[in-house]
């Protein structure tokens, strides 16, 4: 089974949220959340936090991270943990080579076009609930 992991970051005075545009691999020129697939040695957030680190440049030290969704494919061979992240300002990531842009923005003006993944997790209305529920408390 492979497990992969990803960050909804939020920044509570903008109301908005990072969005990574991804290069070279699988899916790529679509805008997509910062994280990957967790290797076979690490808890689901231990690589949510190597991946924070890797993609942006270790802008976020220890995370708060609430869980939002655990997406499991119809296979059960892939499980994808998303989770929210709350950050107290916007700030420019420091790219890796997996990705050659980023913008902030609030869920009602979304980038296009979205990794397909990310669009499965935002029309599900118990998510979208989630993520208005910490946007206000977490």
């Amino acid at each position: 089974m492979t497990q992969g992991v990803g960050a909804l970051i939020y920044a509570k005075p903008t109301g908005r949220y990072l969005w990574l545009m991804r290069t070279g691999s699988s899916w790529a020129m679509t805008w997509a959340l910062p994280g990957g697939k967790v290797d076979g040695n690490e808890t689901v957030i231990v690589g949510l936090a190597r991946e924070i680190q890797e993609e942006l440049g270790g802008r976020i030290t220890d995370p708060k991270l609430i869980p939002i969704e655990r997406y499991t494919s119809n296979d059960r061979r892939f499980i994808y943990h998303t989770f929210f992240v709350s950050v107290d300002n916007e700030f420019m990531p420091g790219l890796n080579d997996e990705h050659i842009g980023y913008a902030w923005l609030p869920l009602s003006a979304l980038p296009k076009p979205l990794h397909p993944g990310i669009v499965r997790t935002l029309a599900t209305p118990e998510v979208v609930d989630k993520l208005r529920y910490c946007e206000l408390h977490c």
